[in-house]
Order: C-alpha cells, then structure tokens, then sequence
C-alpha cells in the first residue's frame, strides 16, 4: 500500500548520521514505492520567536505553511533530531510552537473540557540519536521526547513509533549498517 510520507530532518547541521538516516530513510521510502516529501530544518527561514507568546498569533512565513501543508498531506510523518541537553535542538522546538496551532493540528472545545485531534489516522515515527546510552539518558534525565511524542503528535491524534540510537557519534559502519536497516 503506497503511503505519502514526510520527513523532517531536525538537526541544523546537516553534516551529521542525522542527516545520513534522514537520507537511507527517503531513499528506501522511494524504492518501496511511497510518494516523499521532505524538509531539512536548517533550510527553513521562519522567525523562531513568539514574540508575544500566544496571545498574538502571527502571520507564518511561506515555509511555514508549506511545512502545514506537507503535514496535511502526508498518512506518515518522520523526525530524525539528534538529543541536545536532554531535549531537541532549540530552533526544532521552534518550530513546533510557532506552526503547532489550534485549528491546524487540534481543536479546544469552547468549553475546554476536550479536543478535537485533527491529525486522527495519522502515523509518526521519532528517530532520535544522541552521544550517550537511550537508557542511561531516560534514567538520568527522564522521557526526553515526551514533548514531541505526547504534547505535540499524541495530543493531535498521530499514532507514534520512536527509535532512540545511543552513541551515534562513534558508530563503526557496520553499526551505522544494522541501524539503516532498522528504520526503514
């Protein structure tokens, strides 16, 4: 069954194994006949700055709205980040607080005692790579996609997978090998 999928590489340095997953991720995603789209973060121009919180809600700049859009589009939806202070990089949290809006991603109810999730039926995959151990991160730290995973994709109706690869940065090539294999 072909799905439309898109990616989101979310480390600003596209030079590293985040970028190169992203990569193995599109190209067997294309091979196995699945229509791609993708979106490096670092590519992006958009004010990072809520400059007035929520109160206001400001005008999104064009790759913004190509950003929604591409989420409307896609059944699948893929982030590759890599694990900065036990969290994403700043500029992907960005990101999400200035186009993950009401309307667009959940509904408040008037009464706000529950929401409607506009992105029901939708599946989300979250590869994560960080210099140390998942686990030992998750026991010194606690959930570090929690926001990701649950505030943002679960609150909105995504159905959610993750995958978190330790040691990436000393990773042999026959490693990098068996994890290509496993994300795809």
């Amino acid at each position: 069954m072909t799905k439309k999928i898109f990616i989101l590489m979310g480390n600003p340095n596209t030079e590293t194994q985040c970028c190169n997953f992203a990569d193995v991720y599109e190209a067997e995603a294309k091979n196995a006949g699945h229509e791609v789209r993708r979106t490096d973060l670092i590519a992006m121009k958009f004010d990072p700055l809520l400059h007035k919180g929520y109160k206001v809600i400001q005008e999104l700049e064009p790759d913004l709205k190509t950003f929604q859009e591409n989420l409307k589009w896609a059944d699948h939806f893929v982030i590759v980040y890599p694990i900065w202070w036990s969290s994403m990089p700043s500029l992907l949290k960005a990101l999400f607080e200035r186009m993950w809006l009401p309307a667009f991603a959940f509904h408040i109810w008037k009464n706000e005692w529950g929401w409607d999730k506009l992105m029901k039926g939708k599946t989300a995959r979250i590869i994560t790579l960080s210099r140390s151990r998942p686990w030992l991160m998750y026991f010194m730290f606690g959930d570090y996609t929690h926001e990701l995973r649950s505030a943002l994709l679960q609150f909105s109706g995504y159905k959610v997978r993750e995958t978190n690869i330790g040691q990436s940065e000393i990773m042999s090539p026959e490693r990098t090998k068996k994890w290509e294999k496993r994300i795809t």
